[in-house]
């Protein structure tokens, strides 16, 4: 029943539910109702924005019950509409707020942008199109929000028609006019375009604001042109961490480490974004026992890392087959009780495997993670894969699927590779050619690559070349490759050949291929083969990428190449103990003769 005096609004009694507890301040507006009193629209907004920006359905679907019982639903008040909006849409409920929209006897601006606004968040792009075609007039706002919604989602097309329209129709443009097409720019890494993008921003003097010079310098830092990047770097008066740390992000992201490094030790202040963006780094380039010095420097200066840096530096463990350093870092997550997410446990499993631990992974599958997420299984299923039990990868498989866990065009990936390294050939074409029709994945190239290899080790050349003749598409690097590694086991040198010259045509910088070839040359005692690829290679300047070995001695691991010769820290101490083995093998030898 409507309350017959509106106008009763004691002061008091506003201001203490501003001050209240949310569910407290909620449960207080029946008793208010009871005694006739309503609160003042601007008190009921406040709440109303609480529950939205706390998320608290509950408490705002009282709030709206409390306005509908007071009156409200026979004269909907546009600025408690406007609040009712959002609140549903920050709570997740679309649906409500639009029946809230649809009911409001007058909408103004804000109420269009706040249901473009919502929907945009809500990944609804076709709603909120339907509701800004709809406007009857639109400001820099509305036009804004369209240009981030789009880009976000990753239509750069429409992303980039709705910001040339804004420019076109008259509105002026603000600084967040620039935020949506910067990221457009980072998505589609088209240089040309964060070009004029940046141009733009210098013309319209906004290149003080840290946020879009930081896209800026993220969006040349992914087109590989960090002279662009680290001058708009130099060019700023401010910087703030994020902007160091894009920079430091990008000379990683292209394998500039020096660089990298050289930035990171310069920043005035560092975060633990920071530190795993120069870890990642180094992971990236092979080199492990870098990025576990940094995690420990890290831990040592008291910084919080974060799941990223986890799986990082397990990842980092599992290249150097560290288990002792993937032990530490799992051992300091229990004691600090880190609850690691999906990926983190998936670099858990595969540090364990990689390590030989293989019982550990299966602990670690079983005690942590959601059993519904396929990223879990996938990575339990391709540790399974290299250690070489293809029958217990495929009972996996199996019991993945029957709690109804879909598999994904990864998990074919590794059920062929666990397929092909325990030959199980019947079963690996059969899950091939079962994925399409069972779940809808349609084999890509590097499904290909791994079903070559698959009957290649198996030597079924004839249908490894019918296979090959009836691909939708042409073979790339990852087919070439396979071809190349199996054409290898079985010295079939025509095939191994003509793979080669095309992986060579691909990539003419690329070693793999020449040595490949070399080898199947080699094998067949064609060393006059082997010489002229090596005056080829020499030609065209391909060097041979460095092997690296390592070994844990004590609290540091030791890394080794074949040129480090004379430049090791320690290879005084290393060409010391070798000449004393050696001496020692000669007086061995010298006294077995007598």
């Amino acid at each position: 029943m409507p309350i017959s005096n509106p106008r009763k609004r004691p002061i008091c009694v506003a201001r203490s539910f501003l001050k209240e507890e949310l569910s407290q301040a909620v449960s207080r507006l029946e008793s208010l109702t009871e005694q006739g009193i309503r609160l003042p629209f601007e008190v009921l907004a406040s709440l109303l924005q609480r529950c939205g920006d706390t998320r608290s359905l509950k408490q705002g679907k009282w709030i709206h019950r409390h306005l509908k019982i007071t009156g409200f639903k026979k004269t909907p008040n546009t600025l408690l509409s406007n609040h009712l909006i959002g609140m549903y849409m920050k709570c997740g409920k679309p649906v409500d707020a639009c029946k809230v929209f649809d009911k409001m006897h007058f909408r103004n601006l804000y109420s269009w942008n706040n249901m473009i606004s919502g929907y945009v968040k809500s990944g609804m792009l076709t709603r909120a199109r339907v509701v800004f075609d709809g406007m009857p007039e639109r400001d820099v706002v509305s036009w804004n929000t369209m240009v981030i919604g789009y880009a976000q989602s990753g239509n750069l097309n429409e992303a980039l028609w709705f910001y040339r329209e804004l420019r076109r129709s008259g509105i002026k443009y603000n600084e967040f006019s620039f935020a949506g097409i910067l990221t457009a720019c980072v998505k589609s890494r088209e240089l040309q375009l964060n070009r004029q993008a940046h141009g733009q921003v210098l013309v319209a003097g906004f290149l003080s604001n840290v946020v879009l010079s930081c896209s800026i310098i993220d969006a040349y830092a992914k087109c590989g042109q960090m002279e662009s990047a680290k001058r708009c770097f130099d060019e700023m008066v401010v910087k703030d961490v994020h902007i160091w740390t894009t920079l430091i992000s990008g000379y990683a992201k292209v394998g500039d480490m020096e660089s990298a490094n050289e930035l990171f030790t310069k920043m005035p202040e560092k975060n633990p974004v920071s530190w795993t963006a120069l870890i990642a780094g180094y992971v990236r380039q092979g080199s492990g026992d870098h990025a576990l010095n940094l995690f420990r420097k890290m831990i040592a200066l008291r910084v919080k890392p974060e799941q990223f840096t986890f799986s990082s530096c397990l990842c980092a463990s599992a290249s150097t087959a560290s288990l002792r350093h993937g032990k530490e870092i799992h051992g300091y997550m229990i004691r600090t009780y880190v609850v690691p997410n999906a990926i983190v446990i998936s670099s858990l499993i595969d540090m364990y495997s990689k390590s030989g631990s293989l019982e550990t992974s299966e602990v670690v599958f079983n005690r942590y993670g959601d059993k519904q997420d396929c990223v879990l299984w996938n990575t339990m299923i391709s540790a399974l894969a290299h250690h070489g039990l293809g029958h217990k990868a495929l009972r996996m498989l199996d019991d993945m699927i029957k709690i109804r866990v879909r598999p994904n065009r990864t998990t074919l990936v590794v059920i062929l590779s666990a397929c092909s390294h325990s030959g199980l050939v019947e079963e690996g074409v059969r899950w091939f050619d079962s994925m399409t029709v069972d779940y809808g994945i349609v084999p890509d190239q590097e499904h290909y690559a791994c079903l070559i290899d698959l009957l290649g080790r198996a030597g079924c050349f004839k249908e490894l070349m019918s296979r090959i003749e009836k691909m939708p598409f042409k073979p790339d690097e990852h087919i070439w490759n396979a071809i190349l590694g199996v054409s290898r086991i079985h010295g079939n040198v025509e095939l191994g050949k003509k793979a080669a010259e095309e992986l060579i045509r691909l990539d003419p910088e690329s070693s793999a291929p020449y040595i490949l070839l070399s080898s199947i040359h080699a094998d067949h005692g064609n060393w006059e083969s082997v010489e002229k690829l090596r005056g080829i290679m020499k030609k065209r300047r391909v060097n041979k990428e460095k092997a690296l070995s390592w070994i844990g001695i004590g609290e540091k691991v030791e890394t080794f190449t074949v040129s480090d010769g004379w430049h090791h820290p320690r290879k005084e101490e290393i060409y010391s103990l070798l000449h004393n083995l050696a001496a020692l093998m000669e007086e061995e030898e010298e006294g077995s003769r007598t």
